[in-house]
This record gives structure tokens, C-alpha cells and sequence, in this order.
């Protein structure tokens, strides 16, 4: 029987699928628990049942199913966690499991850096949380922040709109004063923690093949300057609706361009010469604990 592995984030929900030799994406569901979470103070109730619908829709494929949760399911109140804990299991017959940043940082990256011989850095970011690792043939370095996307976009709301008008060197230096950056630099970076590959391929901003190591999850780079001179095309000439047109899902689009500035705040931080940006996400590191 397939295995499948659900993980729940502040704004993307990823859905992989395991059939013993290959993984492989299912789907991507946005839920924005945390941009929700921050309006209410508590978790919505139309993001709970959306989430409980998708797990019973997901067993008509398998009962062979791993649920866990980042970033915002850490930061729940007591009574909050067990009244959420105890009513996924009621409602869905699973636990859902909730992983701390360092166990997050720690499976992702051993998903993100199977087939790399030289040192990296690896990039998780989400909506409520990043996490930043030096690897060179192990974890070197780590450092963790309590800030994603969503605090960025509560900032810069604009940056949803079809064009942005706030400038990205002003999102950058939001980001820079809040996030916590590695000591150590690294020539290469690897965005994951879910969506990165995707977002190149369909916002248009220009990609090479992967000539830096070889692995089928992370088939795309750019150069430093490519990826600076592209986002900030992607901030002013090109348009969001027409991307969420043509793409759907428009929720997904919602923190795409608080992303990229994260994205380019790290790679200039470590020196980084090239990015490699990924769909990579827990499943692989999970996948060898036996999950």
C-alpha cells in the first residue's frame, strides 16, 4: 500500500505520495492557518475542517498516512493544541504530529542534500518560521527565526497585488533586521520546505538546468545575479493575476514575492553564487526515520 505523508505548514499544506521505491508529489493545498490564526487568535474553524476534509478525501487512496505540522501548531496555546490534537484524531482516526524547528531543519535538510558533495546552504522557509543550515557532509551550522511570509505580507500587503508598489530592498531590510543568519557562507543555496521549483517554473522569472550536482528534486539553478535582476522584475513588470490566471490556486501566489526577497536576503548573506530552488520537503527525511 502507498504511504502517504501530509505536511501541514502556516499557508501550504504538501502532500506526498510514497510507493516504495519513489516519492512523489500528490497535490498542494493552501490553508492560511497562521494569517488566519493571527486575526482570530485561534485557530479557524473553516481552516480545521478544511484540513480534516482533505485527510478523509486522502484515505479513498490510502490508510497508510503520516500527518505532522510546522510553525503555527508550535506556537498554540495548551488548551489550544490538545482541544486541536484530540479532535483531528476524533475526526480522522490519525495523530497528527506536531515538529519542532530543529527537528524540521534536520529532516528537511536530509532530503535536500542526498546527492551534494560540497558544502551548501540549505533554506526552509515557511509562513511562520525559516530555518537556515550550513551542510558540508553533515549539519555544520543552524540557526532558526520565528518569522515567514505572513509577517511579511501583514507588513507589505501590496506585495499581493498584481504589481508591488513597496520596493523590495525596503521588504529585504525587514527581513534583515528580524531573521537570524549563519555565520558561515556557502557558494551554493537550496531553497526548500516546499514550492520553490514550482514557483520558478510558473512565475516566468528565468532558470537554467541544475549543472552544480545531480538529483531528479532539484533539476533547476540560477545565478546570484539572475535570481536578483529577476526578482525584482518579478516585484514590478510581472503581473500576478496573470500568473494566478493561468496557473490556479490563486491562494498559493499570496506570499510568493515575500519569498523571493527572503530567498535573496540569505544568498546575499552567505555569498551564495547560485540557487537551487526545490519542491523538497520533509517526506524524504521522514520517510528514513521509518514515518
Amino acid at each position: 500500500m502507498d504511504k502517504i505523508i501530509v505536511e501541514v505548514g502556516s499557508t501550504c499544506t504538501k502532500i506526498d505520495k510514497f510507493d516504495g521505491s519513489k516519492l512523489e508529489k500528490l497535490k498542494w493545498v493552501t490553508i492560511h492557518f497562521k494569517k488566519n490564526y493571527n486575526e482570530n487568535k485561534a485557530l479557524k474553524e473553516s481552516d480545521v475542517k478544511e484540513l480534516i476534509d482533505n485527510i478523509k478525501e486522502l484515505t479513498k487512496i490510502s490508510t497508510d498516512i503520516y500527518v505532522c505540522g510546522t510553525s503555527i501548531f508550535r506556537t498554540l496555546t495548551d488548551s489550544q493544541r490538545e482541544e486541536f490534537l484530540t479532535r483531528f484524531k476524533n475526526e480522522t482516526g490519525y495523530d497528527f504530529n506536531i515538529i519542532s524547528q530543529e527537528k524540521e531543519n534536520e529532516l528537511t535538510v536530509a532530503g535536500a542534500t542526498r546527492f551534494v558533495k560540497e558544502k551548501v546552504c540549505v533554506f526552509i522557509g515557511g509562513g511562520g518560521s525559516t530555518e537556515l543550515s550550513i551542510y558540508d557532509n553533515g549539519i555544520k551550522e543552524s540557526v532558526n527565526s520565528k518569522i515567514g511570509v505572513i509577517d511579511v505580507m501583514e507588513k507589505f500587503p501590496d506585495l499581493a497585488e498584481n504589481y508591488a508598489t513597496t520596493d523590495l530592498e525596503d521588504v529585504k531590510n525587514f527581513i534583515k533586521e528580524r531573521l537570524n543568519l549563519p555565520k558561515e557562507k556557502a557558494d551554493i543555496l537550496i531553497l526548500s520546505g516546499g514550492g520553490h521549483e514550482k514557483f520558478a517554473r510558473q512565475s516566468g522569472i528565468k532558470y537554467e538546468k541544475n549543472t552544480l550536482y545531480n538529483d531528479e528534486k532539484a533539476p533547476i539553478m540560477m545565478d546570484i545575479e539572475t535570481r536578483r535582476s529577476e526578482t525584482k522584475r518579478y516585484y514590478k513588470s510581472i503581473s500576478l493575476d496573470e500568473i494566478r490566471e493561468k496557473n490556479g490556486d490563486p491562494d498559493w501566489w499570496f506570499g510568493t514575492r515575500a519569498m523571493s526577497a527572503f530567498a535573496l536576503v540569505v544568498a546575499e548573506a552567505i555569498d551564495a553564487k547560485y540557487i537551487v530552488p526545490t519542491d523538497i520537503v520533509m517526506s524524504y527525511g521522514l520517510l528514513n526515520e521509518g514515518k
